[in-house]
């Protein structure tokens, strides 16, 4: 409890900050899902063939994965609140319709009669008698929506949307996990509060319960909405993948691009999610640079010729073909920094020792299938898993995890293998051994700033700036950086400036 307070607060600032953005989302979600859902429930009525059809599709959306349906609106409606908002009204329809649809259809027909026998019209009937008659059923069905998007709200921090799930995103990261319990239960909370608020309205007579819920969802999300809307001057978005690499990087980016042109705007998007998001959206021009590196580019992203795979399977450096494969894509990667950030199959380094293995191939001698715990983009890569299959014979039993979470079921025992990168400070936190890759499965992976063609063509300074990191940062460097942010727990941004400063790329601010 003792260090839940004091993470709370040093981080209240940033906590109230997210949890107002969290608010923010969740209420213009729900305002869209009611003005959706509500008037969809009231025409049913007079439409039984489709109330049942519409029902098996709200249901239907409902059960799409999140982050399934994030990737796909990407490449769509690009990152940020506009995805996440899009998302989180497809979960809240079925609640809210099902609520309206149920609460009047099955008001007692007497009443019904007694609307005929005054002569009521529809609308006078719908107004004075079955909506206040089916309020708190409708009320519930809002209750269970508004619940539900506060709590799905955190995915929106994958796609560059803000909230409290950068909070649990960054918790995750940084292996800290009073961070991350910050966030979960200022979610968790937020969601209690107002299934609570709602519970306490529906007591109230119908036309104040309306009145309440119209004023708070118009007032926070009519803000919001024209937060979005509202014309902001141009800004460079620069995006990150998941972990503390990338952030560093593309903060020593925000850094050499502001220094480069005191006019420009940056905005960073960190811990953004896996490389096909991210690739989807430079390539729909929904951000403007993320980095990447050369290995992913010819591994994963893009198809090499068969003699430009001969070429990297003999050793040749991927990047020139990784930079000819993206200009076809109208793509433009910026010069590669000094740093192998491959992959690495990882194991603790007394385990090791006891076995006898310190190469890859030295997993043949087991008798016994490993445990493995992989991150999910390695599982699925000809680089990662499949190609430890197909290349050294070794078949692990394979448990996919979130890429923040391996080492800690590594360093727990709960698996004897995992997945890592060259230069993860958690190989030194945990005192773990990355095998030597004896038959050269995983190619060279230098980072490098990609970016859209049209975008460096515009940008000449900025592409300039970016590129004095080019033969920079070398693997100790990196994993020491990592180190600093993973396990001393300093901002990355900070971390990127010092090194910036101490390699004379940046200006030190007087």
């Amino acid at each position: 409890m003792q260090a839940l307070w004091e993470t709370f607060l040093n981080q209240r600032e940033t906590l109230l900050t997210k949890l107002v953005e969290h608010l923010q989302l969740s209420l213009v979600a729900l305002l869209l899902a009611l003005l959706i859902a509500i008037p969809l429930g009231i025409w049913a009525q007079n439409h039984d063939r489709f109330a049942g059809f519409l029902l098996q599709v709200t249901g239907i959306l409902q059960t799409i994965p999140s982050l399934a349906l994030l990737g796909l609106l990407i490449p769509i409606v690009g990152i940020g609140t506009t995805p996440s908002i899009i998302a989180l009204v497809v979960y809240a329809l079925l609640p809210i319709f099902q609520n309206t649809y149920t609460g009047l259809h099955e008001i007692d027909p007497a009443y019904k009669e007694a609307e005929e026998a005054f002569g009521m019209s529809k609308p006078q009937r719908l107004v004075k008698v079955e909506l206040p008659l089916a309020m708190p059923v409708i009320l519930g069905g809002v209750r269970t929506a508004a619940v539900l998007i506060i709590g799905t709200a955190t995915l929106a921090a994958l796609v560059g949307g803000g909230g409290l799930g950068d909070i649990i995103m960054r918790g995750i990261n940084l292996n800290d996990p009073t961070l991350t319990l910050l966030g979960a239960l200022a979610s968790a909370l937020l969601a209690i509060l107002f299934s609570w608020f709602i519970s306490m309205i529906s007591k109230w007579r119908w036309q104040v319960s309306v009145t309440v819920i119209g004023a708070l969802v118009l007032g926070f999300g009519g803000y919001a909405t024209y937060q979005a809307v509202a014309p902001k001057p141009e800004t460079i978005t620069v995006a990150g993948k998941l972990g503390s690499e990338p952030e560093i990087l593309i903060n020593m980016y925000k850094d050499l691009i502001e220094q480069a042109d005191a006019n420009v705007k940056v905005e960073l998007k960190p811990n953004f999610g896996q490389t096909s998001f991210l690739y989807s959206a430079l390539k729909s021009d929904k951000i403007d640079i993320y980095p990447e590196f050369t290995g992913t580019v010819v591994s994963s992203l893009l198809k090499p010729s068969a003699k430009q795979s001969a070429q990297i399977a003999a050793g040749r450096d991927p990047y020139p073909i990784a930079e000819s494969l993206l200009s076809k894509q109208g793509l433009r990667l910026g010069k590669p920094m000094a740093y192998n950030n491959t992959y690495a199959v990882v194991v603790k380094k007394a385990w090791a020792q006891q076995n006898g293995i310190t190469k890859i191939s030295d997993l043949t001698k087991l008798s016994k299938p490993l445990k493995a715990g992989f991150d999910v983009e390695f599982n699925a890569r000809d680089d990662g898993y499949k190609g430890i299959q197909s290349k050294y014979g070794v078949n692990f039993t394979v448990n996919t995890l979130d890429s923040s979470m391996r080492y800690q079921a590594l360093n727990r025992g709960q698996v004897q293998v995992t997945d890592g990168y060259s230069t993860d400070s958690q190989i030194r936190q945990y005192h773990l051994l990355a095998l030597q890759d004896d038959r050269q499965l995983f190619p060279v992976y230098q980072g490098a700033p990609l970016m859209r063609t049209q975008f460096a063509k515009t940008h000449p300074k900025l592409t300039a700036a970016l590129n004095k990191l080019g033969g920079k940062i070398s693997e100790a460097d990196m994993q020491e950086m990592n180190y600093e942010v993973n396990v001393q727990g300093k901002s990355a941004s900070a971390v990127a400036k010092a090194y910036l400063i101490k390699h004379g790329l940046l200006k030190e601010a007087r």
